[in-house]
């Protein structure tokens, strides 16, 4: 589904949703699908807050989006990092007074090898326990009708969840260690969907695979057999540009078509049945409260579990 130049939103078919007066962070918006992403929501009159390492290329979204007439602002954290991580959300916190759509898209395709503080693997912890930590330290920031979207991959169609492994040092391959984090992405998205619900919050939670971009870490280790499954699928467009894979970022932000809407998982901008793996509501509670642990954090929304 090569979509051509055309921006985002259009490609979303939301380019007419006004979102002037909400307020959107983005993580992983200096560049490539975050980016683009950020600039469609900033288009539709969003105010964004920025999320990244890099200062300048923070800065430099910034002031793409100020030109567009959206009001920014940057916030750095190292998601590697718990402290940053903890850091970035108490500034947040202190800056906006509501955050209308928080969309988790910080990660990528790590050596593994390496290990963080936390003694798990650097894509593990990128991944799925920095958005984890995010999310669910802003949960008393969100709106009431807040959308909460989180970056997965068709990579969790071909994984399994043993949370032993990632405890303890086990040598896997970069790619098996990316499609283990983006299934746990899936889990995190339908856990947290399942506890709001049962809360009564009206805030939803959905997970998306946004397509492959040539070029990318991701594309670079994409396994062939894997192309041929997800084309099968129907999940993987044929994406030309991180514009078009950024189209269904901008659609679980901006459409009125998925209010009220919640843990589901979306490919080109389609609701879609993710793997039996993924639909593990045990696998997903464990994950949950594994994940808690590891940050040393009481677990959030215990009581709805």
């Amino acid at each position: 589904m090569i979509l051509g130049e055309r921006d985002p939103e259009v490609k979303a078919g939301v380019q007419d949703v006004d979102m002037t007066g909400q307020t959107v962070l983005v993580t992983g918006s200096t560049n490539g699908l975050g980016r683009h992403a950020a600039l469609a929501m900033g288009r539709l009159g969003a105010d964004v807050i920025v999320h990244g390492r890099d200062e300048a290329a923070g800065m430099s979204a910034v002031d793409e989006l100020e030109n567009l007439g959206s009001y920014a602002r940057f916030v750095s954290a190292d998601y590697a990092s718990v402290e940053a991580v903890r850091d970035m959300v108490a500034e947040v916190q202190e800056t906006v007074d509501e955050i209308d759509v928080l969309c988790n898209n910080a990660g990528g395709l790590f050596d593994d090898d390496a290990r963080t503080e936390l003694g798990v693997g650097k894509t593990f912890h990128i991944n799925h326990l920095s958005p984890f930590l995010v999310t669910t330290g802003l949960l008393d920031t969100l709106s009431p009708n807040a959308r909460v979207i989180t970056t997965a991959s068709i990579g969790h169609r071909v994984s399994s969840m043993n949370l032993d492994t990632l405890i303890e040092p086990t040598p896997f391959s970069e790619w098996a260690a990316y499609c283990r984090s983006k299934l746990a992405n899936v889990h995190f998205s339908n856990e947290l969907a399942r506890r709001l619900d049962r809360a009564g919050s009206d805030v939803t939670s959905n997970s998306l695979h946004p397509g492959i971009i040539p070029g990318s870490e991701f594309s670079r280790a994409l396994p062939g057999p894997i192309q041929q499954f997800g084309e099968l699928l129907g999940e993987i467009p044929m994406t030309d540009s991180p514009e078009d894979g950024a189209a269904t970022i901008t659609y679980l932000a901006a459409s009125p078509e998925v209010d009220g809407v919640t843990g589901e998982y979306f490919a080109r901008c389609r609701q879609r049945r993710p793997a039996p793996e993924a639909r593990d509501e045990a696998a997903q509670r464990e994950l949950w409260t594994r994940s808690a642990d590891l940050l040393d954090i009481e677990e959030p929304l215990a009581d709805y579990a």
